[in-house]
């Protein structure tokens, strides 16, 4: 492929060819999700954490509209830096190519753009999913139909409890994505490690990943493995709390009259008001439990 439609860094690409273990890593959450300086101390720290792993970190984004795996520590930092950076999910990567923008990838555009250059496992926070009020809105992330397509393995903390869970689980269901829980049949709620809701398998190691991998490949099942890792109980946000400032930014986004792509955003900021910050903390421990099992399944991928 031209390197200005994809460039692949020399680490990466030479870590895929050799075999040796790569972890996939989104962008938006230093472009969008966090802010300064402390998104861009996330994103390095981060890669530290997946090298210290014996793993090849491959964090994915847009520079000057050339989608990039394996973005370098200045990108990186210019990413974090721009005001006019955009969020780019997987539909919107050919326009901001022929713009030239900067982008901050979506769950959906990273792992396309990992799928693309070989890498085989992501870890990113929470995953995008079906939106309250879907029945009549159909309203649902683009993450769920692109992962259906792609034979990767995705480590979240699940999708965010602004989320309608139940219908979310269902569409999973649907779309033939399956999901296992690391250790637990809690399926977690990102800011909690137990939304509520269960999920039917577990798995107890890397290795028991990887051989369900296996026998998805060897099958030729083409969608990814959710590996859904909880937050530990004693970072997680308090479930009373939580609960409640949920209850309370849905009630104030009906009544602002908030709706479409603004609604995600207002709850994420209500949260994060009403909470004092402690839900930015939570968000950090999350990615930081996510990437250590992303990197930990790398390795025992390439075993």
């Amino acid at each position: 492929m031209p390197a200005e439609f994809l460039a692949i860094s020399d680490e990466v690409r030479a870590a895929v060819a050799d075999g040796r273990p790569v972890l996939a890593l989104e962008s938006t959450i230093f472009t969008h999700g966090l802010p300064r300086p402390r998104n861009v101390e996330v994103a390095l720290e981060a890669e530290e954490r997946v090298r210290a792993a014996g793993v090849v970190p491959a964090t994915i984004g847009l520079v000057d509209g050339v989608p990039t795996v394996g973005l370098s520590t200045d990108e990186i930092e210019r990413l974090s830096n721009d005001d006019a950076v955009v969020k780019v999910s997987l539909r919107d990567i050919p326009v901001a190519s022929a713009k030239k923008l900067n982008g901050g990838t979506t769950v959906a555009a990273t792992a396309y753009l990992a799928t693309l250059a070989g890498v085989r496992v992501f870890s990113t926070g929470g995953l995008g999913g079906v939106h309250r009020g879907a029945e009549t809105t159909f309203d649902e992330s683009a993450d769920l139909g692109t992962l259906a397509t792609l034979p990767l393995v995705v480590v979240s903390a699940g999708v965010k409890s602004i989320l309608d869970i139940p219908l979310t689980l269902e569409r999973l269901e649907t779309l033939n994505l399956a999901v296992v829980g690391y250790r637990t049949t809690d399926y977690p709620g990102f800011y909690i490690s137990d939304s509520g809701y269960d999920i039917e398998y577990s798995v107890d190691s890397p290795e028991e990943i990887a051989r369900v991998v296996a026998a998805r490949d060897a099958l030729r099942i083409a969608s990814t493995l959710l590996v859904a890792n909880p937050v530990a109980a004693d970072k997680q946000l308090d479930p009373a709390v939580h609960d409640s400032v949920l209850a309370e930014a849905l009630a104030a986004a009906e009544a602002a009259g908030i709706s479409g792509n603004e609604t995600t955003p207002f709850l994420l900021d209500f949260v994060q008001r009403t909470t004092g910050g402690a839900s930015l903390d939570v968000n950090v421990e999350v990615y930081r439990g996510n990437v250590a099992l992303g990197a930990q399944i790398a390795v025992a991928l390439t075993a």
